[in-house]
């Protein structure tokens, strides 16, 4: 799969309310350029891929809104908003906060939020400008050895 063909089946699958193939986003993810975390700094908002994972739906439920990276050491992983719909870090959530870094995942070096408080990390690739995909790999991400994903938007 090429860039082009990447970005229009990524495009076609955030907006398909059908269960997504781990194995079709695995081909996406390797298509897709890496990304520096310099590059990623600022507010997104978020949005997850339904593959059938354990993990589905609970961010909804969490009234996620989506993810804030203020700097290389300031990274905020579970936006959320309120009962009065403010939007909020919630530290208890995420166990804490996050950092990012140049991480090596799948043979790449790409942009990654390292949790402070759980083994878990959040690799990123760009899909262009104002978008990501994430994947979340670690200890308690992993549903019977698939990996969760979700995309990311430029606030």
């Amino acid at each position: 799969m090429d860039i082009t063909e990447a970005r229009s089946r990524f495009a076609a699958l955030r907006t398909t309310p059908d269960q997504c193939d781990p194995d079709e986003l695995d081909a996406i993810w390797a298509a897709l350029e890496t990304v520096r975390p310099e590059e990623i700094l600022g507010s997104w908002r978020g949005d997850e891929f339904n593959t059938g994972h354990a993990s589905n739906g609970h961010l909804a439920e969490m009234r996620w809104y989506g993810k804030t990276f203020n700097s290389l050491l300031d990274a905020k992983p579970m936006i959320t908003r309120n009962a009065e719909g403010e939007l909020f870090s919630n530290i208890e959530l995420g166990k804490g906060e996050a950092s990012l870094w140049s991480v090596e995942f799948r043979g790449e070096v790409t942009a990654t939020m390292v949790y402070d408080g759980k083994p878990v990390l959040d690799h990123f690739k760009k899909v262009d400008d104002n978008t990501l995909m994430g994947i979340m790999n670690g200890k308690g991400a992993l549903d019977q050895g698939r990996h969760f994903y979700f995309l990311l938007e430029r606030d």
